[in-house]
């Protein structure tokens, strides 16, 4: 793949929470711990929380910046591991032949310089279409606070990256943020992001709207060009990312937090069908979390071979504030249980053959670890282990997929960007 290179790349990176943020309490009443959470993620209060700095308003600048380490991985059909990340202006594309030990020279993504979003919930991702194509998507914000719109780029096998587009017919400076993408079994590429279009009719009209909604876009000809775009579902929470699978029959499943009536924060899910029409949205997790603000902790999803959606989240249950992992059936919980301590934060999952793996981050008062589980048999079982630790700022961690072979991937500030095999 011939592209434009950077001449030197970042070493320090992306902003994240560090160990001090994970070191509230996370027991008690659901009030005491949406304040436990506010005060630890700087998230509004409100009907309509915003993003970490939202509560700040003018105190934000005084705030020292965190390094932002927002950074997405995947194979690609070669085998190789890739990684978007941001560079200053610019998605910047790096590749390991050895799974995270060494890489090689950061690529442009976008030869124009542009905001991006790479901290925590919203960061560049990458995927790849049938023919070998690289495909990646980021949030650019606008001026106006809280608002940005989705956009991608793509490389054509051997080619360098064309001009970015934006997604979304949508053009109003509002919340267009948050996205997630993938590839479906025939090809088309989805995206879906958080989008405030229809909480500003109705604040214009004077009525109630809860949260934001889930809008998604397809593309036929692999990221060429998009459809319009539809709306999957109304009462999303506001800044908690979205998980995203692609079903037994191919086709993409969204996962994400919802605001039921009159303000519980669960989960639900929906199906796009092959014509791109969303399905009806469903109930997915049964917690009850009662919360007026978000907690910037969406879920993560993967579907096994047999049909069984395996899920990890972040709620509270019975006065506690946990990550938890369950199978997703027929509008009910299946095995839920907590992955992790009090201090677990920001799991993530995927499936290989009858394997299943979780990993997520846990400060333990002094380092951050990463941890993970790795089931054998489907999730029937999970056995424990202990991959790395550090002393100062992380990203959030992912576990990626080789055939049947799993990845732990994380990026620091001290140690970088590394992969550990999940044997």
């Amino acid at each position: 793949m011939v592209m434009m290179t950077m001449a030197e790349r970042a070493t320090a990176g992306a902003g994240s929470e560090d160990g001090s943020a994970m070191t509230m309490k996370r027991k008690g009443s659901a009030g005491r711990l949406a304040a436990a959470v506010l005060l630890a993620l700087g998230c509004a209060t409100g009907a309509f929380a915003q993003h970490a700095d939202h509560a700040a308003g003018k105190t934000a600048a005084a705030r020292p910046a965190r390094p932002e380490l927002g950074t997405s991985a995947a194979f690609g059909p070669d085998g190789v591991l890739y990684a978007v990340s941001k560079d200053g202006q610019h998605v910047v594309l790096q590749r390991s032949a050895d799974g995270g030990t060494r890489w090689d020279a950061s690529v442009i993504v976008n030869a124009e310089p542009e905001a991006i979003s790479a901290d925590g919930e919203n960061r560049p991702k990458i995927a790849f279409a049938p023919d070998g194509s690289v495909l990646v998507s980021w949030t650019r914000p606008l001026a106006k606070p809280f608002t940005g719109e989705i956009r991608f780029a793509r490389a054509d096998t051997g080619q360098g990256f064309g001009s970015p587009i934006t997604v979304h017919r949508d053009r109003q400076e509002i919340t267009h943020r948050f996205e997630t993408m993938t590839v479906t079994a025939s090809g088309q590429v989805v995206l879906a992001w958080i989008d405030k279009r229809d909480l500003e009719v109705a604040q214009r009209a004077k009525r109630d709207y809860r949260g934001a909604a889930i809008y998604a876009a397809v593309s036929d000809d692999g990221g060429r060009t998009f459809r319009p775009e539809v709306k999957v579902g109304d009462h999303s929470c506001e800044c908690c990312r979205i998980a995203i699978a692609n079903d037994v029959d191919g086709l993409p499943l969204m996962l994400w937090r919802h605001v039921f009536e009159p303000n519980e924060r669960d989960h639900a899910l929906a199906k796009l069908g092959s014509d791109g029409t969303p399905g009806a949205v469903a109930r997915a997790t049964f917690d009850r979390w009662r919360v007026d603000a978000c907690p910037h902790h969406g879920p993560s999803l993967a579907v096994s071979g047999d049909g069984t959606r395996h899920a990890v989240w972040f709620n509270e249950k019975d006065g506690e504030g946990r990550v938890f992992y369950g199978r997703l059936k027929d509008g009910r919980v299946e095995g839920q249980r907590t992955v992790g301590g009090e201090r677990a934060a920001h799991a993530d999952i995927a499936v290989g053959g009858e394997r299943v793996a979780i990993v997520w981050k846990e400060f333990d008062g002094e380092r951050t670890q990463l941890r993970a589980e790795v089931s054998d048999d489907n999730g029937g079982r999970f056995r424990s282990l202990s991959l790395a630790a550090t002393d100062g700022a992380s990203d959030q961690p992912q576990v990626i997929r080789r055939g049947a072979e799993l990845l732990a991937f994380w990026r620091t500030r001290n140690e970088g960007m590394k992969g550990y095999w999940l044997r």
